[in-house]
């Protein structure tokens, strides 16, 4: 089995829990403040790593104590961060999370994120040729997301980008990459006058789609496929993409046919959502293979 790596971004997740979210203006009392790791790179990495890969993290966070945070927790999830570069004169980066009616409305601060660039990329790129897949999210420079896919599709090294935060992207690199897995919103804003049907279909195999609670679908030939989800009782919906892509990643990385990796992806999700926090909620293999059983 190859290895997986996520280039991307490492944040401390600082998150209220409310009865409901404050109008302008206004102050409501909250619940209880949740400190816990998070990012869509390392929360990416560790919902891979929970499931038995071989995951390396490469990317940047700041001298102080929420670094040292992430770092601990990668390493304690199985994660490598021997490509985590450490930087004196940066924060590590944060995303302030307010839960309230069982939704998360999210502000990131990028801080040391912001630094992964191509010196970052070229240090580790011994281990990024020989991956089985890169991951790639949207909240590191998009400078070094292009950089990333140019040089990957050149060495022929398969890409997933989840394109979220949204940004606009150029057209060249939907070609470029193995795997795009925006939810409906992104597509929609992406893929500017199609219809769903016509994304999927001219992005056959390429685009795996999320649909909320509906689930999953993507293009077969002429055919539109759709994975039902899983029927839960949502806690905490941070971090059900971020495991989403982990887990689809990690089921392609062993092989799984497409339409069962995104089952497999869909139940672990589901799993993610029953509990507070974006990696914490994140299901071991065994959790994932008995909801499927």
């Amino acid at each position: 089995m190859g290895h997986i790596s996520v280039i991307g971004s490492c944040n401390m997740d600082l998150m209220i829990e409310a009865d409901r979210r404050p109008q302008a203006g206004e102050t409501v009392m909250g619940k209880r403040l949740i400190v816990s790791p998070g990012g869509k790179g390392a929360n990416q990495a560790v919902a891979a790593a929970r499931l038995g890969e071989k995951v390396y993290m490469i990317g940047c966070v700041g001298n102080d104590a929420y670094g040292s945070m992430m770092l601990d927790t990668l390493k304690e999830n199985g994660v490598n961060t021997d490509y985590v570069s450490v930087l004196d004169n940066e924060a590590t980066g944060t995303a302030h999370i307010i839960l309230a009616e069982g939704d998360n409305s999210i502000i990131v601060l990028k801080g040391a994120n912001d630094k992964v660039d191509k010196n970052v990329v070229d240090s580790a790129f011994d281990i990024i040729k020989t991956s089985s897949l890169v991951m790639l999210q949207h909240e590191i420079p998009m400078d070094t997301i292009g950089y990333i896919i140019d040089r990957c599709y050149e060495e022929g090294i398969p890409v997933m980008l989840n394109p979220a935060p949204y940004m606009d992207i150029p057209e060249e690199w939907i070609e470029k990459v193995t795997y795009l897995t925006p939810n409906e919103h992104e597509a929609a804003l992406m893929f500017e006058g199609m219809d769903r049907d016509g994304i999927l279909k001219a992005h056959a195999g390429k685009v795996i789609m999320t649909v909320g609670k509906e689930g999953v679908v993507y293009g077969d030939g002429d055919d539109v496929v759709h994975v039902s989800g899983f029927t839960v009782s949502a806690v905490d919906t941070t971090g059900a993409g971020d495991t989403f892509n982990g887990a689809f990643a990690a089921a392609r990385c062993d092989g799984l046919p497409l339409k069962e990796a995104v089952r497999f992806a869909n139940a672990a999700a589901a799993l993610s959502v029953q509990k507070i926090g974006a990696q914490g909620g994140m299901p071991w293999r065994s959790e994932v293979e008995e909801m499927l059983s």
